[in-house]
């Protein structure tokens, strides 16, 4: 099975944080060479810290980047809950950032889920984020009260069955599976990916590297006007970057709700990445590391 090789290599440390034991990934500054500063990358839904990998290679900015895991995933103790929810990634964030990065603003690049929470994170803790580049992480579709009993009885139902991720027989199976999923992922980029989004399990065969509990649904509504109290809040410049072709978001754009998000926000740059998908920093590495380094210089 090719693999990407690494032009940077990350280390691992582990923190706790409210009772788990959380991995943070860390590439640090290119020795000899002046370092500029720390970005803090935060990954998407079933995703991990080493998914970045392409981006960190494409800087050219000399940065040291933190990027953890999320609670229950990646090597991210799991806490054991039949359900995650959003307030929990919220207050492991500010532990995060004051344990790594104490009484300094920070800049943050956040993925899909993980920039839903950066940029709730930054309207909670406005004092906290100086930048934030948003990779795809628009929010969840608008929700109404009278759908609550149907979505209540649903979440029951899925914690009662409980939820299974497939398994693999080999990270090779693993590797073939990312690239059904985003054709524009290279063999090599597949192979490196499927060795950290993968563990083995007891039997010999490859799981992922993230609790199947993430698939249950929660509970609770997306409440949009809750979450655009907390945009309005953010004080840090935001620019929010999407990939043409993304399955999720690009028709998004045109919407009368995405101008009524975006207005909620005090300041927001929109920039679209060519021949991309959601999974843009896998796609377009480098011009996604261009727009990156512009942003926050």
């Amino acid at each position: 099975m090719p693999s990407y090789l690494p032009r940077r290599h990350s280390r691992s440390e582990f923190h706790p944080v409210r009772g788990l034991r959380y991995h943070v990934r860390i590439w640090d500054p290119v020795p000899d060479r002046p370092a500029e500063g720390t970005l803090v990358l935060l990954h998407g839904w079933m995703d991990v810290s080493a998914s970045y990998q392409f981006l960190v290679d494409a800087f050219e900015r000399n940065w040291r980047i933190i990027s953890p895991d999320w609670r229950g995933f990646g090597l991210t103790d799991r806490p054991g809950a039949d359900s995650y929810w959003f307030p929990d990634y919220l207050a492991d964030l500010d532990i995060l950032l004051d344990t790594l990065l104490p009484d300094q603003p920070v800049d943050l690049v956040a993925h899909s889920m993980g920039g839903n929470i950066a940029t709730l994170y930054s309207g909670v803790r406005p004092h906290r984020v100086r930048r934030l580049v948003n990779l795809e992480g628009l929010g969840m579709q608008s929700t109404r009260p009278e759908q609550a009993p149907a979505r209540y009885a649903r979440w029951i139902d899925e914690v009662r069955h409980g939820a299974r991720l497939r398994d693999y027989g080999s990270r090779a199976e693993v590797a073939e599976r990312l690239a059904q999923n985003n054709p524009r992922l290279s063999p090599a980029k597949a192979g490196f990916l499927a060795e950290h989004w993968s563990l083995p399990g007891p039997d010999g065969r490859f799981v992922l590297a993230g609790d199947p509990a993430h698939k249950i649904v929660n509970a609770q509504l997306y409440r949009v006007e809750e979450v655009l109290a907390c945009w309005r809040e953010v004080r840090a410049d935001v620019m929010l970057v999407v990939a043409n072709h993304s399955e999720r978001w690009h028709a998004f754009l045109n919407t009368e709700e995405f101008r009524l998000r975006k207005l909620a926000l005090r300041s927001l740059r929109t920039e679209i990445v060519d021949d991309a998908g959601h999974m843009l920093h896998h796609d377009q590495p480098e011009a996604v590391a261009r727009l990156i380094e512009e942003f926050i210089a």
